[in-house]
Formats: structure tokens, sequence, C-alpha cells
């Protein structure tokens, strides 16, 4: 029986460090993820305008920050249909008094600013979008929470058409951006007890003329979607977190050459490229500046391809992975190595391909990194123990019988141990009993020599003779009592002809004891006789004992009537071979006489007893 115990324990810690998620195993499974973003395709947008505050622009217009009076000339001499997304704080009056100029271009041009939350506590709030919350969930439990906020001056905030804060999910624990990478932004967050839109997101509800935002939070699932106005409902995490897809490619401009370009139409999105003024940020794709990432959100929300990944997800990869291992489990107990080898790559080429095929078609991240390694970890173990415990048996088997089974038969009970469980089998078999008659004069002559050694080395070469002979016509040792051996035929392997077989074996130790009786004439060794007694019948044979330690061994009549048999050789003369009559009847090939009709202790009926001519 394999001990699928600890393989099962295996099976259990894996499933539970895929629920705990610790630092590697997440940092792998979002490696994973940034790879198959980078196969993404690029897709070129045409409507949305990176414009860099960079080395140009400040050569142009002097050292940052610039006078606010440059943003106003600036909005007022685009064309009015752009929209302008500044990812740009403004939370200082403007030095050199541009900030009448600059408020009046916001409120005659669609515009957007930005704020930045803080963990220390602001005076004031950003002015906000009210957000309706359905479900029987509670927001601020789920949504990402912060102190404050930095925010445009009251001058600015009271002129622009909308204000959204710039954050990417924070790094932590079991979050798309644990280790710093911005993969997702949230949507939604809470700063001093207030709900307000991301700025890519803001963008869009200012840019569709959108009156609010609703939310749907559960008690138990979070936050399910949030949405802007009559929009489709966007899928977010359970912390409002919307994975971004970066695989956009946005044309750029310096804000040096804004005035020349004659857009229309455009979403210009405004950020600072030049060296000092921004710290860039780490994405799926590479290093971005800020303003570039809310680039991507913005097309994110209006393109409406959206990148799946949801704690339901994570759920579903858990159930995934317990019945993928439970099925190699199954596969490795039950099947061939080859087999259950060729079952857990099959598992492994499935995952694999069904990951890269909801991922390509359908955007939906799920994890293969942890349930392929778990696949091969299961695999080993279970195939180890597996092999362990088979090579146990089978050593079990060779200590077992070594002495008693040719090495074939040993060789082929090795490829079926179930064939030595504990119990028994019911079978008909044939038994051989033989015994030196006469040994006390040649006890006698080796103690007179005081030779008691040679007495033992010439009883272990007779045994071994017959030993030899047993084992080589597919007989199995039972035990040897002194001088007397106790073999049998028909088991633990099968021997159809095993009454023949047990007669061959007699007639050739016989043949053998001759051929010694000459080695021992020059020794003045009195010659050594033996008396044979073969018995065929039915009985139980197998493993008897307890679990722990058990003997091979037989049980029946016909065990006995062997025994008997063999003792009754004495009482005839010339007689070294007496068979019984359904040992003779199953030998027709060989010629017999019959010896005798007697009664044997423990048996009521006479028995007819055969001996060889």
């Amino acid at each position: 029986m394999y001990n699928w115990k600890t393989v099962l324990i295996t099976i259990v810690a894996l499933v539970g460090i895929k629920i705990w998620s610790p630092y590697l195993i997440d940092n792998v499974r979002w490696s994973y993820f940034d790879v198959l973003h980078q196969q993404k395709e690029k897709v070129l947008v045409d409507n949305i305008l990176l414009v860099n505050i960079d080395e140009k622009a400040i050569e142009k217009y002097g050292q940052y920050p610039f006078p606010r009076n440059i943003y106003a000339d600036t909005l007022w001499e685009t064309h009015f249909s752009n929209t302008h997304v500044f990812n740009i704080l403004f939370a200082e009056p403007d030095r050199l008094g541009g900030d009448e100029a600059f408020a009046e271009a916001l409120e005659n041009r669609l515009t957007i600013l930005s704020s930045a939350p803080t963990i220390q506590k602001e005076s004031g709030n950003a002015p906000f979008v009210n957000t309706s919350v359905f479900g029987d969930g509670d927001i601020q439990d789920h949504v990402w929470n912060f102190p404050g906020l930095v925010s445009p001056i009251p001058k600015l905030q009271n002129s622009t058409w909308g204000m959204g804060v710039t954050v990417a999910t924070p790094p932590v624990a079991n979050t798309p951006n644990f280790d710093g990478t911005n993969r997702a932004v949230p949507l939604v967050i809470q700063a001093n007890g207030q709900l307000y839109p991301s700025l890519g997101f803001e963008v869009l509800r200012a840019y569709y003329d959108q009156p609010n935002y609703q939310t749907r939070v559960t008690a138990d699932a979070g936050i399910e979607w949030v949405k802007m106005g009559r929009d489709k409902p966007i899928e977010t995490t359970s912390s409002a977190d919307l994975m971004v897809s970066y695989w956009n490619e946005f044309e750029s401009i310096s804000f040096a050459d804004l005035r020349e370009s004659n857009l229309e139409n455009k979403i210009l999105v405004y950020g600072l490229t030049a060296e000092g003024l921004s710290i860039p940020v780490s994405t799926p794709m590479g290093v971005m500046y800020p303003h570039e990432v809310q680039a991507h959100l913005i097309q994110t929300v209006s393109s409406g391809v959206q990148i799946h990944v949801s704690d339901y997800l994570e759920f579903v990869e858990t159930v995934l992975l317990l019945i993928v291992l439970l099925g190699i489990l199954v596969s490795v107990y039950r099947l061939p190595t080859a087999y259950s080898a060729i079952v857990s790559v099959g598992f492994v080429v499935l995952q694999v391909g069904g990951s890269y095929y909801m991922w390509s078609y359908n955007l939906v991240l799920f994890d293969i990194f942890w349930s392929s390694l778990s696949s091969v970890v299961v695999f080993g173990h279970a195939s180890f123990n597996k092999y362990y415990v088979t090579f146990q048996e089978k050593q079990q088997i060779k200590k077992q019988f070594q002495k008693y089974l040719s090495p074939d038969m040993i060789e082929e009970l090795q490829k079926d141990p179930s064939k030595l469980r504990l119990g028994g089998d019911r079978k008909e078999m044939t038994f051989m009993f033989m015994d030196i008659i006469g040994f006390t004069p040649i006890s006698e002559h080796y103690m007179q020599q005081d030779n008691p050694e040679g007495l033992v080395e010439l009883i272990n070469k007779f045994l071994d003779m017959q030993t030899k002979i047993i084992l080589n016509n597919s007989g199995t040792i039972d035990k040897y009592m002194g001088d007397c051996i106790m073999s049998f035929w028909n088991a633990p392997l099968d021997c159809p002809n095993h009454a023949d077989m047990a007669v061959k074996s007699a007639l050739e130790v016989l043949n053998a004891t001759k051929e010694l009786n000459e080695e021992l004439k020059p020794l003045n060794l009195p010659p050594i006789n033996i008396g044979i007694g073969i018995s065929t019948g039915e009985c139980i044979v197998g493993n008897m004992g307890s679990e722990l330690r058990f003997d091979y061994s037989v049980i029946g009549d016909a065990v006995n009537l062997g025994a008997r048999l063999e003792g009754q050789t004495r009482n005839y003369d010339g007689v070294d071979l007496l068979l019984s009559e359904r040992t003779y009847s199953q030998c027709p090939e060989r010629a017999f006489t019959k010896v005798d009709r007697i009664k044997v202790k423990g048996k009521e009926e006479l028995v007819t007893i055969y001996t060889p001519l």
C-alpha cells in the first residue's frame, strides 16, 4: 500500500501557499503576467497626445515652474475642441501673479487638474463629483484611504471643469502593484472622508459630460464595478483597482511647440519630463512618466478593452490547482510511471495553453506558475513515494524468498507483489518431504573422528544439492528441518504441471544422491539413504501472521499426507519414493507401480500409495 498521506499533506501545503500568496509567489506570478502583457501588439492612439514639459520647453520659457500666464496663453492659442489634462500640481500661488489669467483660461477650455494623496491631513478638500454607492457593503472598508490631498489653489479649483487624483495602487502585499510596478490604478479613492476619482477617470467623465459616478459594493466581494453616468460598468478588483493596458502608443509634443501645432479634437495630457522634474515609474512595458500612465488609463477606460483579474479568478485558480494536483496523485498511483508522467505533463500543457488562450482572446490573467510548479512537485513526490514503497516491497520479497525460490521466480514476484498480500488463497498444490534415513551411523562416524564440522559440511552439501534441484524445477522451499526439506509447487507462482515437476525433482535428487554416495566411498563413509514423500491436494497458501511480521506458508491435509508418506518409506525395502494417488493421477506420462493401501495418522480412509518403476 502506497503511503499517499504524505503526498496529500504536500498538496494541502501547496494549496495553502497559493491562498497565502507570499511575496516570492506573487513576484513570479506578476512577472508572468508582465510577459503576457509585452506580447500584445502595439495600438497607435491618435486622439491622445502627450505634452511634455521637457528641456526644450525650459529653454524657451525659462526656469521651472513656469509663470501661470504661460499656461493661460497656451490654452487660449489652442483649438477650443481640445481637452487639457494637467498631471501637474498647482498647489502654490503663482509668484508672478498669473493665477487670474490661468483661471480664466481654464474656464473657457475643457480642462482637468490633478491632486495627489498625502499622508498628512490638509485643511481643505478638493472639489469632488458625487459618487453613488449601491449594494450591502461599506465602500470605506475597501477603497484606498488617504488622510488628505495636495490640491490646486482654490482659484484654480473653482475654474477647472474637473479634478482627479494621480495615484497608483499602493505597493502592498496581494495587490497588482505590490513590487512597485504600476500595473493598476484605482478608479476611486477616499481622502478626508470623501470619495475622489482618479485623474484619467475624471477626464472621461468631463469629456463625455457625465453627471456623476456609481459604484457597487458587497460585503463579501468588496467593490464589483465602477461606472460614470449611464456608461457600461467597469469591472475592478475589490479595492476599485483597474488593470491598465500599456500596449498603447501615443504621439508626444514638447510644450514649447504646442502653440504652433494647430491640433483639434485631442486629449492633451501634460506632464514633466525634464531632468529632475519628475520621477519615472515602472510599468509592465518599461519605465514611463506619470502623465503617460494617466494617458494609458484614459485609453483603457475609453476603449472598453479591459484586462480581467479579480479575487474570483484567484478562487478559480485555487480550485483548479486542487483538482489538478489530486488528478496527478491518482494518475501516479493508478497508472504506470510513463503514463502518469504523460498525464502530468498534459495537465501542465493544458494549463499553460489555457492561460495563453484566455489572455490572447479574452484578456483574462490566469496564473499558471504556481499550478505548474505544484504539478511538478506533486508528481515528483508521489512518484518517488511510489518507487520507494515498491522498492521496499521488492527488497522484502527478495529477503523473504531468496533462500527458497529461484532468481527468476523472485523477479516474477517483484513484478507483481500483490501475489504476496497478507491472507491466503485456496489452490491445488503438490508437496514433497525429503529426509535422510539412517543418519545415525553417519553422525557417529564424524563424532568418532572428532570432526563435527565435517558432518555439518556434508549435510549442507546434501541440502544444497537438493535445494538447487528443487529450485531449478520451479519449486519453493518452505523450510529446512535438520536434515529434512519441505518444498511445494504451484505457489506463489502458478505451475500447471506441479505434480510432474515434483516427481521429476524427486527422481533427480535420488540420482544425485547416488552420485554423492560414490564420492563418499573413498572416505569409508556409510551411504546416504533418503526417503521422499509426495502428495497433491487443495490447501490454503499465503502470508500468515500479522501486518508487522508474517511468513509465506501452507495449511492443508495434503501437507500432512506428504510428511506421512515420507515416513512410510522406511517400511518398504528398496522404496525411496512414495506418492499419493492424486499425484499419481496427474503424471500419466510416467510409469508407476502400486505399493500398498495404508492407513495414515489423521485419515480414516485407506490411502493408495505408488512408487516409480
